[in-house]
């Protein structure tokens, strides 16, 4: 990296205080140099190489900032871990005093740093598959216009609880509740696609205020209940970590908990890219898996509602959704309900008793022929949202249905992300 031949470096760091910890960095980050603990997501200086490609699908514009800093006193990940805001800049005399000439700090990366990274990451591809690669971090062309950032976390506003319900079977390990939070008259217009932030009550272990966490609009954008300036979430009680340890999400509990009436800090809205198409005919292919439903359900009930006006003459509807067993997937009996003929919907079960694992990509693999159609069609669109782990085997899938069609991954899948047609969305 060429800042390693001068006596300053133009170090990457996110700010804390506006970060909803949505992990966009760190999964489309292609050289693995963001990461992050039970508080911050950092970025490790000697790794990162000024490639950009986590700064424009940032929700919050956290990700976009820069501190002069000698090369031999760069921010350890170690110590952004502990910050609670971005440490002020160093002025000139004090980077000069260590030594530093301030004139070789370029205020962003160079053209040489830039095509120095752009080969570092075609290295890096080459030598694993990274799916992300492929997402598309711009929007269709039909998509709405999004309003983004409207209310920042110094300033949230305030929504009433006007619905909580369970929406899979009681006794379930992952119970999963679709909250509704009525805005009243607060300007907060919402597209599917969209996220907001929860700002749960309390301080942490600290002392410090919770930060925000992110979550995914479950309802169109004329609201869940049309016409009424409210929107809905559809939320899984976290109860343990990624290793099965037992834990009590914070956020997650506490918007489980909510009753009618209760007030709740809101953030947002966020998002500029996830979005629908809206132009006729286009078709919306849609994987998931549990929560990862919130969006797909916000994009088919709105499609549902322009059917129902009949002036609109949408497209096919594809929807590939997976879960451990039927008893924990979310929304399972408004599912059935949807008309054949409006959505054709699969479901994968990994941990149904007596049944042979299977996940959404398998669903997509056994329907190849109707994925390789769509996939053939300009008009058509991929959403994937759900756990990062899913997201190589869809992308796989995709991969192999295009190759085995005689459509050539190599050739569609840069048009795909191009054109606002492939867009992963995992966590």
């Amino acid at each position: 990296m060429q800042t390693a031949e001068v006596g300053v470096l133009n170090q990457h760091v996110i700010d804390p205080e506006i970060c909803i910890r949505c992990n966009t960095c760190e999964a489309i980050c292609p050289v693995g140099a963001i990461t992050h603990d039970s508080m911050n997501y950092v970025v490790k200086a000697d790794v990162c190489n000024f490639c950009m490609a986590c700064v424009p699908p940032c929700p919050t514009g956290s990700i976009d900032n820069w501190r002069k800093v000698p090369i031999a006193k760069a921010y350890s990940i170690e110590e952004q871990f502990t910050w609670d805001a971005l440490p002020a800049p160093l002025a000139d005399d004090e980077l000069q005093a260590a030594g530093a000439d301030v004139a070789d700090a370029p205020a962003v990366a160079t053209t040489t740093q830039a095509s120095t990274s752009s080969a570092a990451t075609t290295t890096a591809q080459a030598e694993t598959y990274n799916s992300s690669q492929w997402g598309s971090t711009v929007p269709p062309w039909s998509a709405a216009h999004p309003y983004v950032n409207l209310h920042g976390p110094k300033a949230p506003v305030t929504a009433t609880v006007v619905g909580n319900v369970q929406v899979n079977d009681a006794g379930t390990e992952n119970e999963t509740h679709h909250v509704v939070l009525d805005l009243g008259s607060m300007p907060f217009p919402v597209l599917e696609g969209q996220s907001i932030g929860i700002v749960p009550p309390g301080v942490d272990a600290k002392g410090k205020a919770h930060h925000a966490r992110q979550y995914s609009i479950a309802s169109p954008r004329n609201g869940e209940r049309p016409g009424y300036n409210n929107l809905s979430l559809t939320v899984k009680r976290v109860v343990e970590d990624h290793d099965g340890k037992a834990v009590k999400g914070v956020c997650s509990n506490y918007i489980c908990d909510l009753k009618p009436g209760d007030k709740v800090e809101v953030i947002g809205p966020f998002g500029a890219s996830f979005l629908m198409p809206n132009h006729p005919k286009s078709n919306i292919v849609m994987i998931c898996t549990g929560t990862g439903s919130a969006p797909m359900r916000a994009m088919t009930e709105w499609r549902r509602r322009l059917r129902q006006s009949g002036k609109f003459e949408g497209g096919k509807l594809m929807l590939f959704f997976g879960a451990r067993t039927q008893q924990e997937l979310p929304y399972f009996g408004p599912l059935q309900k949807l008309p054949k003929d409006f959505i054709d919907i699969d479901f994968a079960f990994s941990r149904t008793p007596g049944q042979p694992k299977r996940y959404v990509q398998d669903a997509m693999r056994e329907r190849s022929a109707d994925v390789a159609m769509l996939l053939k069609d300009p008009n058509t669109y991929f959403y994937v949202c759900g756990l990062k782990s899913m997201e190589d085997g869809v992308v796989l899938a995709l991969r192999d249905i295009a190759n085995d069609a005689g459509i050539g991954w190599d050739q569609v899948a840069p048009v795909l992300k191009r054109e606002g047609r492939l867009h992963l969305e995992t966590y």
